[in-house]
């Protein structure tokens, strides 16, 4: 007979039902519960089934997962609780039990969707712990609102996530009425050392923009050497800054320094054609460039779904960055050598252009690697990406983080976020927040207005 003491520890731990959206998402995340109890419905495992195999990320993830469970098990069986790891950590299992006697998502909502069997599931197991907090977690939005108006707690996932997003690291800092020697010295020299100029932030590189009554500066401190270096407007491959934060982002990007960088802003601000333009200027120094973005299926449905061959399936995603190339290809216009030249590196693969999961097993040495709408990729889809970084490379996100296409991410969870929150203190690491959209006139009045 359990002692109280035992029973009173055991009503205290909770119950957290995972749903296929959080396996799929970080397959270790049975293990980040503490000292509580995970279950996942034998539903779940179903569906997992059906991710296993693939080269996406996410058969990564069902793989995994599958692989990590198998190996706790081992002669145990899986309807039963099993330790999953010695160091204090809660239990798991497999659940069955689809038939609550009370609330039935199936009777309320709809028949033999899935969805609705895996709420069953977990509010039968709330019926059979009535003294224990059953919590569904899931990254379903609507899933965990089903939940809750059937009196179940649900919560999303929230390793990874960031909590203050509104206050994500933008990498610059406006600093106001900097003395004149300080001007007058940078201009001058270009490089001076930073104690001279009282920086507020210096855990990890940044911009600055240095103002002194009607003059101002554009500059980056570097943290791995304590200085400060003026930053004056360069053109790249025929495409000019048009405010301070591009200027930023072309010396990032150019920065053979930095072998990571980050971009973020809204559409039109520039920054997949910024970073297309310096990996062509720096074309000599690596052995090609990879311009690439994650598939993100229309309507949920797969690239399978569309008509005709591989290429034609995939050209109608890769467009934006092929529009790019061509209005870079279009200001030599009067340079008819220009335009041959660039012609020849997408021709002989100098330059190559296609969806993520293409490249995905190439060799990522002396690479200049720009992935697009990175915002749309998980923080281990980011961290899988950067660990695969060989010799002389240099990888670019560029994304908007409040533009999200795919279900389960959101402007706290994606990996751009996540990259940018975690890395900003590296010294390998450079990022820039663009805010002011150069497209058009009337692209600003979408983003500002509507």
């Amino acid at each position: 007979m359990a002692s109280k003491e035992n029973k009173s520890q055991t009503t205290d731990k909770k119950i957290f039902v995972l749903d296929t959206s959080v396996i799929l998402y970080d397959h270790n995340a049975a293990h980040n519960f503490q000292e509580h109890d995970v279950a996942i419905p034998a539903l779940v495992l179903e569906e997992l089934d059906n991710f296993k195999s693939g080269n996406d990320t996410r058969n990564f993830e069902a793989r995994n997962f599958i692989r990590i469970i198998d190996q706790a098990s081992k002669n145990h069986l899986l309807n039963k609780w099993v330790t999953l790891n010695k160091k204090g950590g809660g239990k798991f299992k497999v659940l069955l039990n689809e038939k609550p006697q009370k609330n039935n998502a199936e009777l309320l909502f709809s028949q033999d969707k899935f969805d609705n069997r895996i709420l069953n599931t977990a509010l039968a197991l709330k019926e059979e712990h009535p003294k224990r907090k059953v919590i569904l977690v899931s990254k379903d939005i609507c899933l965990r609102l089903k939940a809750k108006a059937l009196d179940l707690h649900a919560e999303d996932y929230e390793t990874g996530k960031i909590k203050n997003v509104e206050e994500l690291y933008s990498g610059k800092t406006e600093i106001k009425n900097i003395d004149t020697p300080i001007f007058d010295h940078l201009k001058a020299n270009t490089l001076i050392d930073a104690a001279h100029a009282k920086l507020p932030y210096r855990a990890g590189n940044h911009f600055y923009i240095l103002k002194n009554k009607r003059r101002e500066l554009n500059t980056f401190y570097n943290a791995a050497n304590n200085t400060l270096r003026w930053i004056s407007d360069k053109e790249i491959f025929k495409i000019a800054p048009r405010n301070a934060e591009q200027s930023f982002a072309i010396d990032a990007l150019l920065n053979p320094e930095i072998k990571l960088v980050t971009i973020q802003g809204n559409a039109g601000t520039g920054k997949t054609l910024l970073a297309l333009a310096s990996a062509l200027e720096l074309r000599r120094e690596y052995r090609q460039i990879y311009v690439t973005r994650p598939i993100v299926p229309l309507s949920n449905k797969d690239i399978g779904f569309l008509p005709g061959d591989v290429k034609s399936k995939v050209d109608p995603y890769m467009a934006p960055i092929w529009d790019n190339l061509k209005f870079i290809r279009e200001q030599f216009s009067k340079d008819e050598k220009m335009q041959s030249k660039i012609d020849e590196l997408v021709n002989t693969e100098k330059i190559e252009i296609a969806p993520l999961a293409f490249i995905r097993g190439r060799t990522l040495t002396k690479i200049f690697f720009i992935i697009d709408e990175a915002q749309n990729l998980t923080p281990h889809e980011i961290k899988t990406i950067i660990s695969r970084a060989g010799e002389h490379t240099k990888i670019v996100f560029t994304g908007d983080i409040y533009q999200i296409d795919t279900p389960y991410l959101d402007s706290e969870s994606n990996g751009l976020s996540y990259l940018i929150e975690n890395a900003k203190h590296h010294p390998l690491y450079a990022h820039i927040t663009l805010q002011k959209g150069e497209r058009s006139e009337l692209a600003n009045l979408a983003n500002e207005l509507l």
